[in-house]
């Protein structure tokens, strides 16, 4: 084996663990899930809210996994001889190996929350800092109580870089996950109307974000939005702190990271900035206004860590959009290609506007609509019916030729749209894949969007199964 990620020895250790089997040496990674462990990782038994993980240490072991971590209370359900670290706790354990990794490294990290862009900006930040150094990141957007160890624990020691998300949708749920990573450079993106089920209002939603505040390293920077409407409350609650390094980005002219002009494409989009006292222009390979406000906190974020900030502008020009957040395919439909814009991930009434604009500068062949198929946005609370229904004015403004809706929130889009703009409607992704499917015709543009409880992945999925197509090459700027 190359240099293990971690000894079964430093395991134990870090995690108060008894020992059982012929342990091996060390081993390459950390898993949590059977199906995708690779052979010489250490699977870790977590409960979930569907599944224990107990129940599937024989098929990892099966599957090549070094050993498994499993909880004290379960080690009669396993062979004497299986290869076992055995704890009280395995999520606990999994905390406790977070903080050993975290004290082994002399990685400069950065952590990144906000209500909208904090998946597309750690990937940028991955992206820059991967061409400068060894750079760790978060996989995919594992922000929460489990994600964010295992995100850290998984970090190698020798990595110079590392960028972690950190989400939450209640009070107190940043704190334990920033103490734990212990960020140089702290990001907040910005501060949206979302999860509002669970906030009494913004303000309540930006005092949750400033916990990732808490963690900072002595010394530490933190890179905020001028441009929202939180940005004084959160730089109050920064200073209160003693932080001292308080870093904005945006359009306002005291911004340190300041967008001096943007040219939007419909693949990319050019920009001219300031970034920290330096003069930078650069091309984005992902199309959209806030893929250029992002960007300010990226370079920023990335300087403040000791990056190179020409290089990392350099790189932003071959940045991919992370899967369902704005990948492209042309789709082959009858004689031409119509374009697919998947932001099937996630959605909020910002994201949702963002999107929107793209679709609104998409690109178009001969005689070619802008279709946008819409599911609900989730966890709004009694706001949800009014900010489904005020998305009419965005699709109005950008153009968008036809809105197919499912759900019951996305009904209240649905009656305000004009006669003309409505494409169709259903109650699940299910009961409108069938109609999107059809509505597609050569030199369309297709944008598909909802929260991920709404399933819209499910109408991607069926696209680019009756229509196989390639990803989408970049428009030249």
């Amino acid at each position: 084996m190359s240099t293990p990620l971690w000894t079964s020895a430093a395991m134990a250790d870090a995690m108060r663990a008894e020992t059982q089997g012929r342990l091996p040496s060390g081993v390459t990674g950390l898993s949590i899930d059977s199906r995708t462990l690779r052979p010489g990782e250490a699977y870790f038994a977590i409960k979930g809210d569907v599944h224990d993980g107990h129940s599937f240490v024989e098929a990892a072991l099966k599957a090549g996994a070094a050993l498994a971590v499993v909880e004290s209370a379960q080690r009669e359900k396993f062979p004497a001889d299986a290869p076992l670290l055995i704890v009280d706790d395995v999520l606990g354990g999994l905390v406790d190996l977070a903080h050993a990794s975290r004290a082994r490294l002399k990685a400069r990290i950065i952590a990144v929350t906000g209500s909208v862009g904090k998946t597309s900006t750690k990937e940028a930040l991955r992206h820059v800092l991967s061409a400068q150094g060894e750079t760790h990141a978060s996989v995919a957007s594992f922000n929460n109580h489990w994600g964010v160890p295992l995100s850290l624990a998984r970090c190698p020691a020798a990595a110079r870089f590392a960028v972690f998300e950190i989400g939450m949708n209640h009070v107190g749920e940043i704190t334990p996950l920033v103490k734990m990573v212990r960020p140089h450079v702290a990001v907040i993106t910005t501060v949206e109307p979302v999860h509002l089920e669970f906030f009494s209002g913004i303000e309540e939603i930006a005092d949750a974000k400033a916990e990732i505040f808490l963690g900072l390293e002595p010394d530490g920077a933190v890179v905020l939005n001028r441009d929202n409407a939180q940005f004084a409350r959160l730089q109050a609650r920064a200073k209160e702190l003693g932080i001292s390094r308080i870093v904005s980005f945006g359009t306002d002219a005291q911004s340190d990271a300041r967008l001096l002009d943007v040219s939007l494409h419909a693949t990319c989009s050019a920009v001219h900035a300031s970034i920290l006292g330096h003069d930078v222009t650069y091309k984005i390979s992902m199309p959209g206004r806030h893929m250029a406000m992002n960007s300010l906190a990226v370079l920023a974020g990335a300087s403040l860590i000791g990056a190179d900030l020409a290089r990392a502008a350099l790189s932003l020009s071959q940045l991919e959009p992370p899967a369902g957040r704005g990948a492209r395919r042309m789709l082959d439909v009858g004689a031409g290609e119509a374009t697919l814009i998947d932001e099937s991930y996630n959605a909020n009434p910002a994201s949702m506007a963002a999107a929107l604009n793209v679709l609104g500068q998409a690109q178009l062949g001969p005689h070619g609509r802008r279709i946008a198929v819409l599911g609900d946005m989730l966890e709004l609370g009694p706001t949800g019916a009014a900010l489904h229904r005020g998305l009419a004015e965005v699709v109005n403004a950008n153009n968008i030729d036809l809105v197919y809706c499912c759900g019951p929130l996305m009904r209240n889009l649905w009656d305000a749209l004009s006669t003309g703009r409505r494409g169709g409607y259903a109650d699940s992704s299910a009961s409108l894949e069938s109609q999107a499917v059809a509505a597609i015709r050569p030199g369309d543009a297709v944008m598909v969007k909802g929260s991920l409880g709404s399933k819209m992945k499910r109408i991607v999925n069926a696209l680019e199964k009756r229509f196989p197509g390639k990803a989408a090459h970049e428009e030249a700027v």
